[in-house]
């Protein structure tokens, strides 16, 4: 799911799930930090699924058909294993569903085969940008706004035939106006600064000293990955690409689709599962369901180092 959508949206639908189906807080628990885990994991291999391989994918240095081919299995392993450890800490009982609760259609503005439309449209239209920016060689935000567009006409044709009233009508132009825009700013703030620090020459410089210290671009990558559970991983990424431009000046493995490219999102995206303040689904999670910071290092941070690890080790075997 967070391969489609992205890890954040996925990991507040799932706990909210999660939260009708367990009683138990410190089991609920549990659940959320391999929600986490999972949610991260999942985004790391799709080119839309984490906001870091969302970057990546746009700056051009990797493309969508060989970053799943390369990172599926990695993702896959960086979740199963912690999967499997984490069962041993829940206690086998059987979980109860909630009574189903009856709705009207009444209930709703439009009709039961209009939402499945509506979600049908919105889940392939995300899916559809890759297929876009493959055959048009456009930018991505030029496959989303045409997508958005599609779906602002099928709405405006729908409400057109239906007599409803005006405010009970989710337009687009409605919605548009709940944009998270203090997160897209933030977003600039932070791609400003790092572009000021590449035309300065001061991240070219901390590159070559970086590449002088570790000497292997893998060390590097797996070094951002362990800080990204530290500072948030969109900045650390936004880094790297200033310091490491796309192309063989600095070896085989940063050209496009390289080696080092396809690591890093790996690393950047599964490498947040360490603490639970090191992505924003863990952020999400932590306040949704007053997951403490302690509990989290002590009960999920190691099972998330050993999938991280694993998921590490099948890159290097199947690279």
């Amino acid at each position: 799911m967070s391969a489609v959508l992205d890890n954040l949206t996925t990991s507040i639908v799932m706990v909210t799930l999660v939260r009708k189906l367990v009683a138990n807080y410190k089991e609920r628990w549990v659940f959320a930090g391999m929600i986490i885990i999972s949610a991260n994991s999942g985004g790391a291999w799709s080119p839309i699924g984490d906001v870091t391989t969302i970057m990546l994918w746009i700056k051009g240095t990797l493309s969508s058909w060989p970053l799943i081919k390369s990172l599926l299995l990695p993702s896959f392993i960086s979740m199963a294993l912690p999967l499997l450890f984490a069962m041993r800490l829940i206690k086998e009982q059987p979980v109860t569903a909630p009574a189903a609760q009856k709705t009207h259609e009444k209930e709703f503005a439009i009709s039961r085969k209009e939402r499945k439309i509506i979600l049908v449209m919105g889940v392939a239209s995300l899916l559809s940008v890759p297929v876009f920016k493959y055959i048009t060689s456009l930018p991505p935000f030029a496959g989303v706004l045409t997508a958005l567009g599609v779906m602002w006409i099928y709405t405006e044709i729908m409400y057109s035939r239906l007599k409803i009233s005006e405010s009970a009508k989710n337009r687009v132009t409605k919605l548009i106006k709940k944009i998270d825009t203090a997160t897209i700013l933030f977003f600039l703030g932070i791609l400003l600064s790092v572009m000021s620090l590449q035309a300065s020459g001061v991240l070219g410089y901390a590159g070559g000293i970086m590449q002088e210290k570790l000497g292997n671009s893998n060390l590097m990558a797996l070094a951002i990955g362990v800080l990204s559970s530290i500072v948030d991983n969109v900045p650390l990424v936004a880094v790297a690409m200033g310091m490491f431009p796309v192309g063989a000046s600095l070896g085989a493995e940063f050209v496009m689709d390289g080696n080092f490219w396809h690591l890093l999102a790996y690393c950047a995206g599964t490498g947040g599962s360490l603490l639970i303040i090191g992505s924003a689904a863990g952020v999400v999670v932590m306040g949704l369901e007053k997951i403490n910071f302690g509990w989290y290092f002590k009960n999920i941070s190691l099972l998330a180092l050993i999938g991280y690890v694993s998921g590490s080790v099948v890159f290097f075997l199947i690279n």
